[in-house]
């Protein structure tokens, strides 16, 4: 039987006005394995990766994640967990309130497993902060643990590392490698060399709205 787990991108393009974001992309992400992207500001891995999300729909071509046609089967691919561009969060409430709050909406999580992931991302659930006084650090942080509250199956990262000092880097690094030892689909798009080296198995290059592997 044909697995269809993993994320196929066919014949995506993106236009936006005049502009073609993305032209003609393909390509394949399967489980257990984490992918980088990497390119140039306005190359198209941001609009690649809202795509894959849902968080924007491909004006020809489909994304298809676990068997299901984004914007056709389903409106947001389920299990799925991410962070693209600046997180948002309730600026008067602590970290743990925050995602309190998020955990709600779908009633998936428990608080302990929001205190876990809050330790996993080096914060402390019991700091009673205004997520409005976090660093900007902390803030990524606190992004990184809503990312991964649910146990999603697909992680999809934009600029992860972004504000981050060299433990944030090094905690996040070690939980990214993890999730891929139990066989998690991650994608990251980076501008960190070593980010890239050091985590993913696969790396494609984006160049005027074309991606191609380029190990």
């Amino acid at each position: 039987m044909e697995d269809k787990r993993g994320i196929f991108v066919e014949n995506v393009t993106k236009v936006f006005g005049e502009q073609d974001a993305l032209k003609n992309v393909s390509a394949k992400f399967g489980m257990g394995k984490i992918y980088g992207i990497v390119g140039r500001n306005g190359s198209g891995k941001t609009v690649l990766l809202k795509c894959i999300c849902g968080l924007l729909h491909p004006t020809a071509g489909t994304v298809t994640v676990n068997g299901r046609i984004v914007g056709k089967d389903v409106d947001y691919p389920e299990n799925i967990g991410f962070i693209i561009e600046t997180p948002g969060f309730l600026p008067r409430y602590s970290g743990l309130k925050n995602l309190k709050y998020l955990a709600s909406i779908r009633g998936r999580v428990k608080e302990d497993e929001i205190r876990k992931y809050m330790g996993l991302a080096g914060l402390n659930p019991d700091d009673k902060k205004r997520v409005g006084n976090y660093s900007l650090g902390m803030k990524q942080r606190l992004g990184i643990a809503q990312a991964l509250m649910e146990n999603p199956d697909i992680l999809i990262l934009d600029e992860p590392m972004n504000a981050l000092d060299s433990n944030g880097v090094e905690d996040i690094r070690m939980v990214l490698l993890k999730m891929k030892e139990n066989g998690k689909l991650i994608i990251i798009a980076s501008h960190v060399r070593d980010d890239i080296d050091i985590l993913c198995d696969e790396v494609h290059g984006m160049d005027g709205g074309i991606l191609k592997k380029i190990r």
